[in-house]
């Protein structure tokens, strides 16, 4: 397992160790020892989740205010952007974003600390998202980040509008958005 550092040095690329032929492939997905070793952190996951999505669908920008979530995202067919926005207010890269494609062919994953909004938009045709958290799903908790919040600036790879659930319509501008001290 190696960790890259994204322009925002806590978020970090994951690339496991993948052992291909001609008659496959195998990887750890996850190793707590190894992505100790590779990142420095001690992460405890409590929850897994998977999510199915359509081309063109964009799900976030999510966070919890409370009970904040670390994310280990990866996914395992087909492809995303995927976009992590600091919102720890004493950090020198608050406000800023970072982004990378995840797909079944690269095998990365991202880590995400607590205190970031987490959201990605799907490039192919499908995409299965498997990501793990280090805090519960907490609903009341829970906040978005207006995708196209023109301070942030995410540079979506859109060819047209995004699908967006209500609740993502709904997102809050970063001037309006709760954040981390």
């Amino acid at each position: 397992m190696h960790a890259i550092p994204t322009a925002i040095p806590d978020v970090l690329i994951i690339e496991p160790k993948v052992f291909g032929d001609a008659r496959g492939f195998f990887l750890e997905s996850f190793n707590a020892r190894a992505f100790r070793d590779a990142t420095g952190l001690d992460a405890a996951f409590v929850q897994d989740n998977h999510s199915r999505s359509a081309r063109g669908v964009l799900r976030g920008l999510h966070y919890q205010i409370r009970q904040p979530q670390g994310k280990l995202v990866r996914v395992v067919r087909g492809a995303v952007f995927d976009v992590a926005v600091d919102l720890r207010r004493r950090s020198p890269t608050f406000g800023r974003w970072t982004g990378t494609e995840l797909s079944e062919d690269n095998h990365r994953q991202v880590w995400i600390p607590p205190g970031f909004a987490h959201g990605f938009v799907v490039l192919s045709e499908s995409a299965d998202f498997l990501y793990k958290t280090t805090d519960y799903y907490a609903p009341e908790h829970e906040r978005c980040l207006a995708w196209n919040d023109q301070t942030v600036g995410v540079e979506w790879p859109l060819a047209g509008e995004p699908q967006l659930s209500a609740k993502d319509r709904e997102g809050k501008l970063l001037a309006q958005c709760e954040v981390f001290e």
